[in-house]
C-alpha cells in the first residue's frame, strides 16, 4: 500500500509520499507553524516529519521537491535539512536529502535570500557535483550556465528531464510509481527575463499502481491558469491523454481563482476552457481534490483561498460524486490534521476519524474504464 499525507498550514505547501517498496519522498517543506502562537491551528511540520522519520528509524529521504521556490514552499528548509554545500547546514540532527528535485528556475534564479536561496544554492552544488539532483527542464536551457562553471553540458544531461518525459529513477514495474513531469515547459523569455516563478514550477502527475490498479494524482504547485491550459493543449498534442486523468488532484495556488481564469466571477469562477475540459473530462468517479489553503472565506477576499474557485471546485466534486477537502478545514477548522490518504488495489481511500476518534476509511474510486 502507497500512502499520501498532505499536511495542514494554512497558504502553504508540504506533502509526503511513501511508497509500498518504503521510500520517502517530500514534496515541498514549508514549516510555518509559530509556536508562540496558541491560536496557531498549522501543523507543526517539523516536529511531525521527525515523528514519522524516527518510527520508520530513518535519517532522511529519498526524495526531496521543491516545486519552486517561495516562501510558502521552502520556509524552514535551511534549518531542517542536511544541505550539502555548506558546514553550517550540516549536522547530526539534520535531516538528509538522497535526491534533490527542482525546476531550472532554481539554479538560474537570481537576488534571492533566505532559505529560497539556500535550496538554490544547494541544487548548484549538487549539479556542479553531478549528483544527486535531478532538473526539471530541457537540458538545453541551462547550457550557457553550465558552460560559465566550467562543465559540460553534454556531461549533465542524465540530471535533467523534461516535461512530457518520466522520471528515470522510478517505474511502475518496478516500483508501482511513476513520475510525469508536466512543467516546466520554459524557464527564460529571449531577452533572459525570468517569465515567472509560478509559471516555472515544477508540475506533474505521480501513478500509484497496486495489483491491476492504478490511481493517478496531479501536483500542480501555483500554475496560473495559462500554464495549465498550455499542459492540456501540449500533452494533448502529443496523445497523451491519459497524462491527463486524476483520481486525486493537489490543487494549484491554494484555490485561486487565478489557477481557473482570468476573472474571478460573481459567485462561482468559469475556468476557461481548457482548464475546464481537465477537471470536466479527466477527473475519475469519487476523485477527489485538495486545497492546501485556510478554510474558504464567506466573503470576498483579495487573496487566496477564493470562494468563487472553491465554489468551482466543489460543483466538480458534486458531478463526479467526489470530494473538494481544503487541509485547515479537514476534519474540522477547530482541530485540522493531516489529510491521510491510503492507495492500494482498490484504488484510494481517505482516512477519517470516526466519533470515537479512532480511524477509519471512506471508499475509493473506482477503477476508471480501460484501466490496466
Amino acid at each position: 500500500m502507497h500512502e499520501v499525507t498532505v499536511f495542514p498550514l494554512g497558504n502553504a505547501d508540504s506533502t509526503r509520499i511513501d511508497l509500498d517498496g518504503g521510500e520517502k519522498i517530500l514534496v515541498d517543506y514549508a514549516d510555518v507553524h509559530d509556536p508562540d502562537d496558541d491560536s496557531d491551528r498549522r501543523i507543526d511540520l517539523e516536529g511531525e516529519l521527525r515523528e514519522d522519520l524516527d518510527e520508520d528509524d530513518r535519517s532522511g529521504y529519498d526524495v526531496v521537491a521543491f516545486t519552486h521556490l517561495d516562501n510558502d514552499h521552502v520556509c524552514g528548509a535551511s534549518d531542517f535539512f542536511h544541505l550539502r554545500h555548506a558546514d553550517k547546514y550540516q549536522g547530526d540532527d539534520r535531516v538528509d536529502i538522497d535526491t534533490l528535485w527542482v525546476p531550472a528556475a532554481a539554479i538560474l534564479e537570481e537576488n534571492l535570500d533566505g532559505d529560497a536561496r539556500v535550496i538554490r544554492q544547494e541544487a548548484r552544488h549538487r549539479l556542479k557535483e553531478g549528483e544527486d539532483v535531478l532538473i526539471f527542464s530541457t537540458p538545453g536551457r541551462l547550457d550557457d550556465w553550465l558552460e560559465e562553471q566550467g562543465i559540460d553540458p553534454d556531461s549533465s544531461r542524465h540530471l535533467f528531464v523534461d516535461a512530457g518525459e518520466c522520471v528515470p529513477d522510478y517505474d511502475l514495474d518496478g516500483d508501482g510509481f511513476e513520475v510525469f513531469a508536466h512543467t516546466p515547459h520554459a524557464t527564460r523569455s529571449d531577452d533572459g527575463e525570468l517569465l515567472s516563478r509560478n509559471d516555472d514550477a515544477l508540475a506533474f502527475q505521480a501513478t500509484f499502481r497496486e495489483g491491476g490498479q492504478k490511481t493517478r494524482m496531479h501536483f500542480f504547485s501555483d500554475l496560473g491558469y495559462e500554464m495549465i491550459e498550455d499542459i492540456v493543449r501540449i500533452t494533448k498534442y502529443y496523445n497523451n491523454h491519459s497524462r491527463l486523468d486524476w483520481d486525486l488532484f493537489h490543487l494549484s495556488h491554494h484555490s485561486s481563482y487565478k489557477s481557473l481564469a482570468e476573472e474571478k466571477g460573481d459567485d462561482q469562477t468559469e475556468p476557461v476552457t481548457r482548464v475546464k475540459n481537465l477537471f470536466d473530462e479527466h477527473g475519475s468517479q469519487r476523485a477527489r481534490m485538495i486545497s492546501t489553503s485556510k478554510p474558504i472565506p464567506s466573503e470576498d477576499t483579495e487573496q487566496p483561498p477564493h470562494r468563487q474557485a472553491a465554489n468551482y471546485y466543489r460543483s466538480v466534486a458534486d458531478e463526479l460524486d467526489g470530494e473538494y477537502v481544503v487541509t485547515m478545514e479537514h476534519p474540522t477548522e477547530d482541530s485540522p490534521k493531516p489529510v491521510e490518504i491510503e492507495i492500494d488495489g482498490n484504488g484510494a481511500t481517505l482516512v477519517k476519524e470516526d466519533e470515537s476518534g479512532e480511524d477509519s476509511i471512506t471508499g475509493g474510486p473506482s477503477p476508471r474504464a480501460g484501466w490496466s
